[in-house]
This record gives C-alpha cells, sequence and structure tokens, in this order.
C-alpha cells in the first residue's frame, strides 16, 4: 500500500479483545478490557465469561491515548477498570447505544 510504513506500528495485545495500536504518533486501544484471572466479565442476557489470564498491562500502565475504539459494550469488551480509570477526555469511538450508555456514566465522550 503506497505511503503505508509497517515499521512504525506497533500492536501490543492486552488480553481477550483490547490492543493497544501505535502507529507514528497515533495511540489507540480497542475494547478496553482489564479483567484479572478467574473474574466474571457480564455479557448480556444473564451470561457471564471468566477470564483465565491476568491483563499483560494496568489501565496506569497505559500511554496517552487518542482515542478508544469500543466495538460494543458488554462486560468483555468494556469493564469497570476500563469504567474507572480511562480519561474521559479521551475520545470514544463505538455504536450509537454505547456512545449514549457512556455519556450517561460519568461524562465519557
Amino acid at each position: 500500500m503506497a505511503g503505508f510504513d509497517d515499521s512504525a506500528v506497533d500492536l501490543h495485545s492486552i488480553g481477550n479483545a483490547t490492543v493497544l495500536l501505535r502507529y507514528g504518533d497515533l495511540t489507540l486501544l480497542t475494547d478496553p478490557n482489564f479483567q484479572h484471572r478467574g473474574e466474571r466479565a457480564h455479557l448480556g442476557y444473564g451470561l457471564t465469561g471468566r477470564h483465565l489470564t491476568e491483563p499483560a498491562l494496568a489501565p496506569q500502565e497505559l500511554p496517552r491515548l487518542d482515542a478508544v475504539v469500543l466495538s460494543h459494550l458488554h462486560g468483555d469488551h468494556w469493564d469497570r477498570r476500563a469504567r474507572q480509570c480511562l480519561d474521559r477526555s479521551v475520545p470514544i469511538a463505538t455504536r450509537p447505544h454505547a456512545a449514549r450508555r457512556l455519556r450517561s456514566w460519568q461524562g465519557f465522550r
């Protein structure tokens, strides 16, 4: 692809669907989930899943983020640690339903 420099890309898997992506000066986080091994994630409709591994990073270890990409608002893609620890001024790209819920939760945008 013209203009694409793959040497400028850095991907770091944190766990589940949570990925830290750096491309040049741009830093994105996908589907932030920082649950620990043994903790349960609420998946909707009364379903839960149990984490089998520890996250590779804690929210406090993240670099400055330019944005968060959230595919959908279930406990395995957005957990209470994300809700408590992420900077509310960081833009979140997500679906309309999730965007409405996030705005009502402590002012995420």
